[in-house]
Formats: C-alpha cells, sequence, structure tokens
C-alpha cells in the first residue's frame, strides 16, 4: 500500500493528515469551507484516499492553516511514493470547468519547483483568499520533491478557476503516480 500518515503540530496550526495514493476514505476539515471543498477536488480527482483535520489559527486569517496543510500533504505524498520506483513519474492535464480552463504538468522528479501562471479577478471565494493557491501549491510540490507547472489558461469567475487549477493538478499527479511493471524509477540516472 502506498500510504503515509503525517502529523505536524506548531503554534499555529496541528494538522493530522493520511494519504492512500491509491485511493479510500475522504474527510476534509480544515475550519476553511471552499479549502474543504478544493482538498475534497483534489482526492476525488487524484483517486486518493485523504483523511485530513486541521486545527489552525484562523482567527489571524486563512494563511498558516492552508500553508501548513501543504506542507503536510507535500511530506505525506513523498512518502508514500517511497523511492518512487515503477511509477509513470510525468502528468499533464487539462480541466475545463464552465468559462474557465485550467493546465497542470507535473513530474515527480525529487526536485521541487513550482511555475504558476494565474489570475483570480475575484479576490475571495467564501473564506478562502485566492492568493492563498499558490502558496499552497508551493508548500505542496516543494515537500512533495515534485515539479509542478501550473496554468488559467482563462476564465472570469475564481470559483471556477480555483477548482479547475485543483483538479488539474489532480488528475496529473493520478497520471504520474500510475504504477507500471518495470520495478525501477524512469530516470536515465537511475534513481528519482
Amino acid at each position: 500500500m502506498r500510504c503515509a500518515k503525517v502529523d505536524r503540530k506548531t503554534k499555529e496550526t496541528d494538522i493530522k493528515l493520511e494519504l492512500n495514493l491509491d485511493g479510500g476514505e475522504i474527510s476534509i476539515d480544515t475550519g476553511i469551507g471552499f479549502f474543504n471543498h478544493m482538498l475534497n477536488s483534489f482526492a476525488t480527482h487524484g483517486g486518493f484516499g485523504l483523511v485530513v483535520n486541521v486545527k489552525g489559527d484562523l482567527e489571524v486569517d486563512e494563511h498558516h492553516t492552508i500553508e501548513d496543510t501543504g506542507i503536510v500533504l507535500g511530506k505525506a505524498f513523498a512518502e508514500a511514493l517511497g523511492d518512487k520506483s515503477s511509477i509513470d513519474r510525468f502528468g499533464s492535464f487539462y480541466v475545463p470547468m464552465d468559462e474557465a480552463l485550467a493546465f497542470a504538468s507535473v513530474d515527480i522528479s525529487g526536485r521541487p519547483y513550482l511555475v504558476f501562471d494565474a489570475d483570480f479577478p475575484q479576490a475571495v471565494c467564501g473564506g478562502y483568499d485566492c492568493s492563498m493557491t499558490v502558496e499552497f501549491m508551493r508548500a505542496f510540490a516543494f515537500n512533495a520533491g515534485i515539479t509542478l507547472h501550473m496554468k488559467s489558461v482563462y476564465g472570469d469567475n475564481s470559483h471556477h478557476i480555483t477548482e479547475a487549477l485543483y483538479k488539474a493538478v489532480a488528475h496529473s499527479l493520478r497520471i504520474a503516480v500510475k504504477q507500471n511493471s518495470s520495478n525501477k524509477p524512469l530516470s536515465t540516472k537511475g534513481v528519482l
């Protein structure tokens, strides 16, 4: 089983997270309704089992809760992948959502990098500051050890743009973590 359980407690957040790359229960409670919706979409479209419980300093704002969840999810993702042998490694996907179109491309390389190109016409969706999308994705990519490129091709509604981005990343990861019969990393170096 490609699973990981990561707990992280700081003065700002207390996070308990379980990830199964091959599916399972989805239960999300971060204290931020729209962020719960995004993580639920991420797990559903990635085909992942994901249980997340976050207690954050929401009296300050949502920054620590969202960024720290990205850190913990990234660590769990890296742990669940192990030595990365027998995975397809690369994945790319477009997601249309009404008037919005988003693209994501991922390389599970061990070399963390993020390219993020998205504008949000409305600054907030529910209690979620749309500028936190890049913060979450950066924290996730760098802690997972992946190269992640994301682009909002176009869109007029921030809810649709944000959700399309999360779903595009999920589908890209679903493709990249797919297991093959090689029993070795997809790399000319022999390791990832």
